[in-house]
């Protein structure tokens, strides 16, 4: 079996990237395609692989510039020889899934979520900052790329969403099926403390998007410790907002993180993700997450076993969860468990498992929340 990896771009590093760490790991002999590719921006690892970029790559600082080519995106994909191959396993949040594969190839696409921008475009544009001209002119830029879109959902032989939340998404914007594979955590890397210390914890890219500032103004009415550990374009308008009891630490080395969330009191997840591995590297440390009701928490984060939820968008909400939270009272060992079944050795056998189910033909193509 011959088989190809396809990413929408290497010039950042989240979630999204991860996936493709561990589909190197599954499948190290396969080449990765992609749009972009940075090595600078990525950890070591990415440097052994053998990624193919398009023909975007030659445009000067087109690492930086990227957005302004969204147009031409579809076309980098599209352009891709993949007729060697009799698998392709892609994994996206916009464009990789519209690769063309020859007939007898298998395409198999682990879709991260439908193109937010495109699909979800009033709550994209309300979560970042965006100029009047930007404002005015993404709908007409978009209107074409949603239509490729929805038409480029049709070259997928079989999806695989990411969590339940993204499985009704793919359903109502592509009229897809898909199987559920939720995302995986190295729950090898934390441990449970043996002691915990009288502080609250966020883990985040400071964006404005995933409202730490909801968090800080919660905090700031408690007085309670808060570290938040993490960089993005929002910090300096989150370190104006918050008060001298929210300590910001930035980028931490890995041995710091895992003690930090062995240490915390609880995690605090302030905003809405489409799945959201934070809270599960803080339970895989044996600590509980206080969480809004929304998103993919509500699949990771046992209501009452490993922690609570707040329902209503505000940071009073917040407030009132963190004070009535009796964090003592949940077990460390409990909560652990509850995680290691998001573990990325789960991971490598449910995709294994659903690659073969797909490459002869009796994959199950879809379940229910």
């Amino acid at each position: 079996m011959k088989l190809a990896i396809v990413h929408d771009y290497l010039n950042q590093y989240g979630g999204a990237e991860r996936i493709i760490e561990i589909f190197h790991e599954m499948f190290p002999d396969a080449p990765v395609y992609t749009s972009v590719f940075d090595p600078s921006k990525l950890p070591p690892v990415f440097k052994e692989m053998d990624v193919r970029p398009s023909f975007l790559q030659k445009i000067p600082f087109i690492s930086r510039t990227l957005p302004y080519y969204i147009s031409l995106l579809p076309m980098a994909f599209e352009q891709f020889d993949l007729q060697e191959y009799d698998v392709v396993l892609s994994s996206t949040t916009s464009f990789a899934k519209g690769v063309i594969t020859p007939p007898d190839c298998v395409h198999i696409c682990y879709c991260n979520t439908p193109m937010r921008f495109a699909w979800r475009y009033h709550d994209y544009t309300r979560e970042r900052s965006m100029g009047a001209l930007q404002r005015m002119l993404l709908p007409v830029l978009l209107h074409p790329i949603r239509t490729w879109d929805a038409v480029s959902a049709n070259y997928v032989d079989y999806f695989i969403a990411n969590s339940y939340n993204i499985g009704r998404r793919i359903a109502k914007f592509y009229r897809r099926d898909s199987y559920v594979i939720h995302c995986p955590v190295d729950c090898s890397r934390y441990h449970i403390a043996s002691e915990v210390d009288d502080y609250y914890l966020i883990v985040s890219r400071l964006r404005e998007y995933k409202r730490i500032d909801r968090a800080i103004e919660a905090f700031n009415a408690l007085g309670r410790p808060l570290l938040i550990i993490g960089e993005g374009s929002d910090r300096a308008r989150l370190q104006k907002l918050a008060g001298k009891n929210i300590t910001f630490l930035g980028k931490v080395d890995e041995e710091t993180l895992q003690n930090h969330y062995a240490r915390c009191r609880a995690l605090i997840f302030p905003g809405e993700e489409d799945f959201g591995l934070t809270p599960v590297e803080a339970m895989a440390s044996g600590r509980p997450v206080i969480a809004f009701g929304r998103g993919g928490a509500l699949e990771t984060v046992a209501d009452g076993v490993t922690g609570c939820f707040f329902n209503d968008p505000t940071s009073e909400s917040l407030a009132d969860a963190v004070m009535s939270f009796d964090a003592s009272a949940m077990d460390a060992q409990t909560i652990r468990n509850h995680a290691l079944q998001f573990d990325v050795t789960h991971f490598k056998q449910k995709i294994e498992d659903h690659i073969k189910m797909c490459i002869e033909g009796n994959a199950p193509c879809s379940v229910n929340a």
